[in-house]
């Protein structure tokens, strides 16, 4: 085959491809790109917290005690004794034969209770105590706290604005999209 005929047959198919394939299209894809902009002015966003502290205040505080005696008190022991005999025989005046004893018993009982009521209630003594007591009190005050920052930057010939979580210093990076308009 002639270097001619091979060149015409690589131009036919080529245009035959070019043919095929018709116009060219242009996808709508934006890509995007990086860049700094200059800030122009940022400013903090500031809010009111109420903020509660605990406090622990304690103070001492008197107490009276009454302290009850022991049965070894010999006061109270006395009167114990006292009131079961004189119990005892109030109660043998009552009944006959095993009711009477019954009744010397309970008599005994009751009366024993009365005189160690009465002992110790004689010889109780009521006595001053320092309690200390502690509380927990809450200090409410209002802080402001910083919320994030309204940042103004010019890009372009226009200026934007944004709210950022921090402040971005003198510079801040901005992604730019290109994307082709109809």
């Amino acid at each position: 085959m002639s270097a001619a005929r091979v060149s015409m047959a690589v131009t036919g198919v080529l245009l035959a491809g070019v043919a095929l394939a018709g116009p060219p299209r242009y996808e709508r894809s934006a890509s995007s790109e990086y860049d700094y902009a200059p800030v122009t002015h940022v400013e903090p966003i500031v809010r009111q917290v109420r903020v509660e502290t605990p406090n622990r205040e304690c103070y001492d505080e008197v107490r009276q005690v009454e302290s009850r005696p022991h049965i070894s008190d010999p006061e109270v022991g006395v009167r114990t004794l006292v009131g079961g005999l004189i119990g005892g025989v109030i109660g043998h005046q009552f009944g006959s034969g095993r009711g009477r004893d019954a009744a010397t018993v309970a008599g005994a009982v009751v009366g024993a209770g009365v005189g160690y009521d009465a002992g110790a209630r004689r010889s109780a003594s009521v006595r001053e105590e320092i309690v200390q007591r502690c509380e927990v009190r809450y200090e409410k005050r209002y802080e402001e706290r910083i919320d994030g920052y309204r940042v103004t930057y010019e890009y372009n010939g226009r200026e934007y604005t944004t709210r950022l979580p921090y402040d971005p210093g003198e510079r801040i990076r901005v992604r730019v999209a290109v994307a082709v308009a109809e």
